[in-house]
């Protein structure tokens, strides 16, 4: 077999260069047109620095995929009408699931990341992994029976998980959740299905889900806290999710406050989420004498409701937690100067609720003055939605990113 001369070589790499240039383009133009949710091929062309000519034959790349639509005409000024370009909705589909020790959430998203269908599973007290993998997996199975028509069309299954992803060399991941006592869990063999499976934290979810259609679009630094259960965090720097050597960065949540401080479920003391998780929270009122019912949404709000009413107690534990919570923010402020800090979960959009301006006094007031001066405090945009939506932004980036290869490839089969 001969060897390639230098101009073939020269023609192979100018070759590549080009399709690699083509696919970004392409994965930005659609990336817009998700988040944007419809655009002119002019738009396109300017929000990306695209030529005119790249613009459209972008565009009739992702027509051909049967992504894109041309959906209406919009007049121009002495011209020719434009037109009018959204995603297609049943272009393709994504499965979202936030999964808890408690039970799973399972969503089933299209290409305008609207939400089609939902199944939830467990609810009953803390789970194994092999309960949590059995509910995920009838979830999803309840969801492929009930969209037998789309199941071709879906891409994938995200997963936000309770605990810290790891993916090695040959992208097998596993799920270590040290604070609920389990052991590694592999996480492919959770889901009995042959779907593709993309894992990450929970709180990394949400992060997504904030980054692509939340509090977080269009900026290149932002924490997003989750405060739940569990108390996790989400780090946006230079616009991406950041994760560290192995996945594990921003473990706000097992962060010590206080050396001395109440037993973490991780074993360890002081832990903001020693401080901050919804039990920590009840219990510290119930060892001050608070009476309420429950553990969650409804027990939370009992305490709001007391503090407000001038129940000296009640009062007490909640300037407990602005003051801890905004010793914890302020602390993230100093070290990563986000322009947002975003606070969801189901317990963090109940204290914003009623105490969002307290909670941004007292962040400002443990951050350095400079960088205190500079972010701004917002809510989660999705509620108890974020981290599912989150998961299912995941397999929606593995079709943005996807190679012209297999676009093609994919092309021809749907044909």
């Amino acid at each position: 077999m001969s060897m390639p001369t230098d101009g073939e070589r020269r023609q192979g790499r100018q070759s590549l260069t080009v399709k690699s240039l083509r696919a970004q383009n392409r994965s930005a133009a659609l990336a817009h047109l998700i988040t944007a949710g419809s655009a002119t091929r002019a738009e396109i062309a300017a929000v990306n620095g695209l030529s005119s000519a790249s613009a459209t034959n972008i565009v009739g790349d992702l027509i051909a995929e049967g992504l894109v639509a041309e959906t209406g005409l919009l007049a121009s000024q002495g011209g020719r009408p434009t037109s009018l370009l959204e995603p297609v909705p049943d272009g393709a589909y994504f499965i979202g699931a936030d999964v808890g020790e408690r039970g799973v959430a399972v969503e089933l998203f299209d290409l305008t990341m609207s939400r089609v269908d939902r199944e939830f599973r467990g609810g009953r007290s803390e789970e194994s992994p092999d309960a949590i993998g059995h509910d995920l997996t009838d979830a999803v199975e309840a969801l492929r029976r009930r969209n037998l028509g789309r199941w071709p069309r879906v891409v994938g299954v995200g997963l936000g998980l309770p605990g810290i992803v790891e993916t090695d060399a040959s992208g097998a991941q596993t799920l270590y959740a040290e604070s609920l006592g389990w052991p590694p869990v592999p996480v492919r063999p959770l889901l009995d299905h042959d779907l593709p499976i993309i894992a990450e934290n929970g709180a990394k979810t949400q992060a997504k889900a904030e980054q692509w259609f939340g509090a977080a679009r269009g900026v290149d630094h932002a924490v997003v806290a989750l405060l739940g259960r569990g108390v996790g965090l989400g780090v946006i720097a230079d616009g991406e999710v950041y994760r560290g050597h192995a996945s594990s960065a921003s473990e706000w949540g097992h962060v010590s406050l206080d050396r001395s401080g109440p037993v973490c479920r991780c074993g360890r003391r002081g832990c903001v989420e020693a401080f901050l998780g919804a039990q920590a929270i009840l219990d510290r009122w119930a060892g001050l004498g608070g009476a309420f019912e429950g553990s969650g949404w409804g027990a939370l709000g009992e305490l709001l409701d007391a503090a407000e009413a001038g129940d000296g107690v009640a009062r007490q534990v909640v300037d407990e937690v602005v003051a801890n919570l905004g010793v914890a923010l302020g602390g993230l402020v100093n070290l990563y100067n986000p322009e947002r800090v975003i606070i969801g979960g189901w317990v963090g959009m109940r204290l914003m609720e009623r105490l969002a301006e307290r909670i941004e006094t007292a962040a400002r007031a443990a951050a350095l003055r400079r960088p205190a001066e500079q972010f701004s405090l917002l809510p989660c945009t999705f509620g108890g939605d974020t981290v599912a939506i989150g998961a299912a932004v995941m397999p929606l980036e593995s079709l943005v990113s996807a190679p012209l290869v297999e676009q093609s490839r994919a092309a021809r089969s749907a044909g």
